[in-house]
């Protein structure tokens, strides 16, 4: 990620500004379509706004953001553009933190979200701002295996194996990779077990991971094109694109029970206040649940979250039982507990490296 040395050229990039000049001598006064604008009164000044996502989204938004961009247009006559960023979630929130002036955010945790809240970014409630607690998709975890399953792996406990080599993210850095963190963590408190059992259960799965690739791409890229590891922890919607691509084909498995990954959307209220943008913004964020939006995400391997939606994915997805962060006591206790300075991912790492 490159950090620009102005707050303008952060968000615009290079040449932006002369272009948007220069589009007012194209198609002339008297043109049919500079009338029909005239009637419609002064159209809006063209604007510019920054998405900042995780690695993951990349594809969906690609379908997405020029067909946003074009409605717009359609409704308004205000002409924007949509630039993104992409990378691990936890890196990216960090980012955001530090002054990459995002006005969404589309990370892959409500939890990544909250911090930059706590920074003063976002105003508390933004979660009641859009349909579904400002949820736009959902997932799950999967287990990417080698072709025929070599070592059996179905199950959360087959990953306690000491010759099962396990490929997954850094919580530190990829929001993928700690939805993984509480997947394992989960799978023995949902059937039972204590928080004991969990402790030592994850502690036991990390001391068989060899790496920790930064975000949820490059970990697929460890275990797909560098071929490490017998299995790989991750999104869903990673190996269904994959497949819907033809980029790559690999067995996966869903274990049950599994997280229910939620992937949430937020507008960055200081930022769009200071760029006059909120409501180019909170738009976007609502088309993010039209059926239009709903569906890329589904052809790009996502869970939706509202009817229409629903029936796009009929037929798409495996059943699976799932539990969510609400079962943790909530992302500002996961946060705490789990992630935070001195929590439990930090006194893991300590042990299994």
């Amino acid at each position: 990620m490159v950090y620009l040395p102005s707050p303008l050229s952060r968000r615009l990039g290079a040449g932006v500004a002369l272009s948007a000049l220069a589009s007012l001598s194209l198609g002339g006064l008297g043109s049919p379509a500079a009338l029909a604008a005239a009637k419609k009164g002064p159209a809006a000044a063209p604007q510019t706004i920054l998405l900042v996502s995780y690695a993951v989204t990349k594809a969906a938004y690609d379908q997405i953001i020029p067909l946003f961009e074009a409605d717009w247009k359609k409704k308004t006559g205000q002409s924007i553009q949509i630039k993104s960023s992409y990378g691990g979630s936890g890196s990216q929130t960090r980012a955001v933190i530090d002054g990459l002036e995002a006005d969404v955010v589309s990370v892959a945790l409500s939890g990544d979200v909250l911090k930059i809240q706590e920074a003063g970014l976002i105003q508390p409630g933004w979660e009641r701002k859009n349909p579904n607690n400002s949820i736009i998709t959902n997932s799950v975890v999967a287990f990417f295996v080698r072709p025929g399953n070599p070592k059996h792996i179905t199950t959360w406990k087959d990953l306690d194996n000491k010759e099962v080599d396990v490929v997954t993210g850094n919580p530190k850095t990829s929001g993928g990779a700690r939805w993984n963190f509480l997947g394992l963590y989960g799978s023995v408190t949902q059937d039972g077990g204590s928080d004991a059992d969990a402790r030592k259960y994850v502690t036991t799965v990390y001391k068989n991971v060899d790496v920790l690739p930064k975000d949820a791409r490059e970990a697929t890229d460890t275990f797909v094109k560098r071929h490490k590891g017998d299995v790989l922890l991750n999104y869903e919607n990673e190996a269904i694109l994959a497949r819907r691509t033809g980029e790559w084909t690999v067995p996966y498995k869903l274990p049950t029970p599994n997280i229910l990954i939620e992937g949430p959307i937020a507008v960055v209220d200081k930022n769009v206040d200071k760029h006059g943008t909120r409501k180019v913004a909170e738009a976007f964020a609502k088309y993010l649940y039209t059926p239009v939006a709903q569906k890329a995400f589904v052809d790009n391997g996502f869970r939706p979250v509202t009817a229409e939606g629903k029936t796009f994915a009929k037929g798409k997805f495996q059943q699976v039982k799932t539990f969510t962060v609400a079962d943790f006591g909530g992302w500002a206790n996961v946060n705490k507990k789990f992630f935070g300075k001195g929590g439990l991912w930090d006194q893991i790492f300590s042990k299994s490296r």
